[in-house]
């Protein structure tokens, strides 16, 4: 017989576990606080939990903590009402199997989630997870950073929550909302996706929205929007970041009440749709610059999935490579040295970029190679090799050589400039942002040491506030010891 624990402060909710849970046979203990819940859990071993967020005395990310400890086997799902749900988001992350809403007004699904985990083996669901992935072309390989993505976005597809993807330009985003969207309860409804950036604020707004006949010079005939189109689908908003203020307006009345009316209408519409929305810039920073609605940000951030950009997952280089090939129907292969010099490479344009090296190489070495030699490769990607020896084979960064690295990235730069061949504006800008971090870092750990490690005296030195010296010590990713 499986045993089940409930930890919640309302005693109605205990009640109504214990006549639910025993009807159907299994074996049911209740408590209220976090005293009871370490007492319980003391006394006996339990296959499941069923765990409140809010606790008078605790709180249920404590709790879950605990019993991944003392209770390794045992599956926690999360209890938690709307205003807690980035709460249990986060007990998810911390290895929580689940977490339902409160008030639980599908006792059906309730019933299918308890049964699900306690009968259903972690490997099928994950065998199910991978498999969809692979289907939709989101590769994931062996990176644990998008492994932990993956669950994450496989768990929360099946909430009727808002979900924010940020990451570069060409990390894949919008294959990450196909799959949230073709795993969740929704995948028999559209999946539409627009680029907010790519449209001006008229047209979006008419194309989100729809419009009534005679709305605008041209509408001839009334047109259904987007929303309209993808009711009890997904609406995917790409560069969410470049909406305008005033469609970010119309946007948060959708969000807040599902409600809309098409352009030059008067009529209110209704919606149920899901928002998934991605952005490339960051949108609290947008917020701070008065160009994106505080409001909105917090009703699109309930759920934020942030997928690494491919130089943070060079493991997996191979692995897309292998993928990309096939998905071109080509029998060539890489040789190491051109895996080795693309590995060297930096990667401004991510998934994407990888795709189209990839397409070209094939393009070019079809008909006269059977394997693919650094010969076919771009030649931004074969300078690379000596653009960033120091920044590719990571250096501890204390040992680096900031009068060598110089060199050699003006040396770089230069022979770009020289050159006759075509120029990838992207990299050139990617080096310069990349040298920005360099330049940074060795000035910040210069003056460290020269103040033998004082926050105040080098913030002084460097003119800049002990505030600001914290900032580029974390935020750039500099190394303060000294």
């Amino acid at each position: 017989m499986n045993s089940i624990l409930v930890i919640d402060d309302e005693r109605e909710v205990g009640t109504f576990f214990r006549h639910f849970l025993e009807e159907k046979g299994y074996d049911v203990k209740i408590g209220f606080n976090g005293k009871d819940f370490s007492e319980l859990i003391r006394k006996h071993h339990f296959d499941l939990a069923l765990i409140d967020v809010k606790l008078p005395d605790t709180n249920g990310l404590d709790l879950l903590k605990q019993l991944r400890i003392s209770i390794p086997s045992c599956k926690v799902v999360v209890m938690t009402g709307y205003s807690t749900v980035k709460t249990a988001v986060e007990a998810i992350k911390y290895g929580a199997s689940d977490y339902i809403e409160k008030p639980f007004d599908d006792i059906e699904q309730l019933e299918q989630l308890i049964d699900g985990l306690l009968h259903s083996g972690a490997t099928s669901m994950q065998n199910d997870m991978y498999k969809l992935a692979e289907t939709l072309g989101f590769v994931v390989g062996t990176n644990k950073e998008m492994n932990d993505l993956l669950k994450l976005a496989y768990k929360i597809a099946k909430k009727n929550v808002n979900v924010l993807i940020e990451g570069e330009t060409g990390t894949g985003k919008e294959v990450l909302a196909h799959f949230i969207h073709s795993a969740s309860m929704r995948y028999d409804h559209p999946f539409i996706g627009i680029n907010c950036g790519a449209v001006s604020e008229t047209l979006l707004e008419s194309e989100l929205f729809g419009y009534e006949k005679g709305a605008f010079t041209g509408a001839f005939k009334e047109k259904k929007g987007i929303f309209e189109i993808a009711n009890r689908g997904t609406l995917f908003l790409d560069e969410i970041g470049e909406a305008s203020l005033a469609t970010q307006v119309k946007l948060l009345r959708v969000l807040e009440t599902g409600e809309y009316m098409r352009v030059g209408g008067e009529t209110v519409r209704k919606t149920n749709t899901r928002i998934i929305a991605a952005t490339h810039v960051n949108l609290f920073k947008a917020v701070q610059e008065k160009t994106f609605r505080e409001d909105l940000l917090y009703r699109l951030d309930v759920v934020k999935l942030t997928i690494p950009p491919l130089r943070e997952r060079l493991e997996d280089l191979s692995l897309l490579i292998e993928y990309f090939l096939k998905k071109l129907n080509s029998s060539l292969s890489f040789s190491e040295d051109s895996i080795d010099c693309m590995k060297q490479y930096h990667w401004p344009g991510n998934v994407r970029e990888l795709f189209n090296v990839v397409k070209r190489a094939v393009t070019l070495a079809e008909g006269e190679a059977t394997i693919i030699t650094p010969l076919y490769l771009p030649e931004r990607l074969k300078l690379s090799l000596s653009a960033k020896p120091v920044m590719a084979e990571k250096v501890k960064k204390n040992e680096m050589d900031f009068d060598v690295y110089l060199q050699k990235w003006v040396s770089n730069v230069l022979s770009m400039w020289r050159s006759s061949e075509k120029v990838d504006l992207e990299h050139v800008l990617s080096l310069v942002r990349e040298m920005e971090v360099e330049m940074s870092r060795s000035f910040i750990m210069k003056t460290l040491k020269e103040t033998v490690g004082n926050r105040k005296e080098a913030a002084d030195r460097l003119n800049i506030t002990v505030r600001k010296l914290r900032y580029l010590l974390k935020e750039k990713g500099i190394d303060s010891k000294v």
